[in-house]
């Protein structure tokens, strides 16, 4: 009996060691590290999509990151990632776990704050936390407090609402890599959500579909700051710019068109009914939005 007892509390905790996905020793994080090594491997892709796989993002973007990092000469080795919710799903725990980056997250909230400080990675890494609720007018300060270069290597942006404005007002911080989700729903038009430093998603309507910036209005903004646009993810909701000066013509600069891809995930339902992609302009009709192009507002 005690022999039985032994072996099912070894076995149990074998089993939890090697099936926690957030464990270093888990097979989902070390097929991560193989994936990453067999993509730096490869010479050349056709696009950043190829390079594709997920730990701990939301999609691909583990791969991507992985495969830029390899590639590029990126001078210091940290991170600035805000939006991050309790950080088990996110674009740089991989890189934080798997490469021993530093790095700064960000998020509203209390509870996801407590959450990550109580997280043996905040211990075992050299990771920054704080709670704001982000502004243009806040960020660069919240920046300051963790005491990192101004030549920082990734900068991750993803608050469903005022991204445009955020990283449009980051000047002291040139990050040789920064990653924006957008809103595919906005398609091929300049458009951001009117600033509001009180914007919240949740709050604004319609059906969650009124956030973000599209990705033209973004590749404009980085052409403005000095960035290429190299792709977006095969989901259709995070773009990719690097450093002019880092890029080095790495990857190829993409146009607008080139590099867009249509959202296909349905997370906004109407009437318990998903709103597909080719659906989801016309229930933003008579919502006001500021276009950058022409730096006015309008209804759409």
């Amino acid at each position: 009996m005690k022999l039985w007892s032994k072996g099912k509390k070894l076995y149990t905790a074998i089993y939890n060691l090697y099936n926690n996905q957030f464990n270093t020793n888990s097979p989902n994080f070390l097929i991560g590290k193989m994936m990453a090594e067999l993509n730096a491997a490869k010479e050349k892709i056709n696009s950043i999509q190829d390079v594709e796989f997920k730990v701990f993002s939301q999609w691909g973007d583990d791969g991507i990151i992985q495969y830029l990092v390899s590639k590029l000469p990126i001078k210091n080795k940290t991170f600035v990632e805000f939006g991050v919710e309790y950080y088990t799903e996110s674009n740089t725990r991989f890189l934080l776990l798997n490469n021993n980056w530093r790095g700064l997250v960000i998020d509203g909230s209390d509870e996801h704050i407590n959450y990550i400080k109580n997280d043996s990675i905040y211990w075992q890494y050299e990771l920054h936390v704080r709670k704001a609720f982000i502004t243009a007018e806040n960020i660069e300060s919240l920046i300051d407090e963790a005491g990192f270069e101004t030549e920082l290597g990734i900068l991750s942006i993803d608050i469903d609402g005022n991204d445009y404005s955020v990283w449009k007002a980051i000047r002291k911080y040139n990050p040789d890599i920064v990653i924006v989700e957008y809103n595919s729903a906005y398609g091929d038009n300049p458009w951001i959500t009117p600033y509001d430093p009180n914007f919240v998603r949740e709050q604004a309507g319609p059906k969650k579909l009124f956030w973000g910036a599209s990705l033209l209005s973004l590749c404009d903004l980085a052409d403005e700051k000095g960035y290429d646009f190299i792709g977006c993810n095969q989901n259709g909701n995070n773009a990719y710019f690097v450093k002019r000066s880092v890029n080095n013509n790495t990857f190829k600069p993409l146009s607008y068109t080139e590099g867009f891809i249509e959202s296909k995930f349905r997370e906004v339902f109407h009437n318990g009914v998903p709103i597909n992609a080719n659906q989801k302009l016309q229930f933003l009709k008579g919502i006001t939005v500021f276009n950058t192009r022409e730096n006015k507002t309008e209804i759409i």
